[in-house]
């Protein structure tokens, strides 16, 4: 993206998935506040108008009655910006009240990655003798979400390998992902639950269409799975079939 210039971050991972297209990112170039956390370029909600008190509004309840938001809100409808106003003033409605949304934004990993850059480009595009992979991320409908599931535990002593968290799209793939990468056995990550995302990606990615984020050793292990595995059986073979 053009530094400073909104943009949706999931877009390029589409663009990555569907045309072929490497997209990178760095702090001027995120395209959004939650996009610049969601990538790891620290707390990035303290550069949202009205910092992070209006972003938590902005979240939940709105600004409307924010003697700090209401006068941004106003200047935004009065320079044209009038979904973003909207939305400013009137609140995303995605949590109940700005202490939740508060409390979801303390509990996110927030972190300062070691590079300039962060990068996301085709599966084939990438060296693992080279590249400093973080995560895999798959869009995909309801039998291949069934499918990287089933696999996400193939060979696993419990049943907890995949989780749904509540986040911005590009949060998943992102800080979420890194923070997997911290744990002893990192989880699969359902992902696209973000309308907003769904809304701004609908063109590229059909409406039938989830993501699951795959921490890089989590998706060395599924590779590895894949032969013998029920992949190979006829009831995966069958819903194949069943699309034609």
């Amino acid at each position: 993206f053009r530094p400073q210039q909104w943009g949706c971050v999931i877009s390029l991972f589409a663009a990555a998935a569907t045309r072929g297209i490497t997209g990178a990112f760095d702090e001027q170039t995120c395209g959004c506040w939650g996009g610049g956390v969601g990538l790891g370029f620290g707390n990035q909600y303290e550069n949202f108008p009205g910092g992070v008190e209006c972003f938590c509004r902005f979240l939940s309840t709105g600004n409307e009655d924010s003697e700090q938001g209401r006068p941004i809100g106003e200047q935004m409808l009065s320079s044209g910006l009038g979904r973003m106003a909207d939305d400013f003033l009137k609140g995303e409605r995605y949590l109940g009240n700005p202490e939740d949304a508060l409390r979801f934004v303390e509990g996110l990993p927030m972190r300062k990655v070691p590079a300039k850059f962060v990068a996301v480009m085709p599966l084939d595009a990438i060296d693992p003798e080279r590249d400093d992979i973080k995560s895999v991320t798959f869009f995909v409908d309801p039998d291949g979400l069934s499918a990287l599931v089933i696999l996400a535990s193939y060979g696993k002593p419990d049943s907890d390998n995949v989780i749904i968290p509540w986040a911005a799209a590009c949060q998943v793939p992102g800080i979420l992902a890194y923070r997997e990468l911290d744990r002893e056995s990192p989880r699969g990550l359902v992902g696209m639950t973000d309308i907003t995302a769904r809304k701004n990606v609908r063109a590229t990615l059909g409406e039938n269409v989830l993501s699951f984020t795959a921490p890089w050793p989590l998706f060395q292990e599924m590779e590895r799975r894949v032969e013998g595995s029920f992949l190979e059986r006829p009831a995966w073979r069958a819903l194949q079939q069943s699309k034609g």
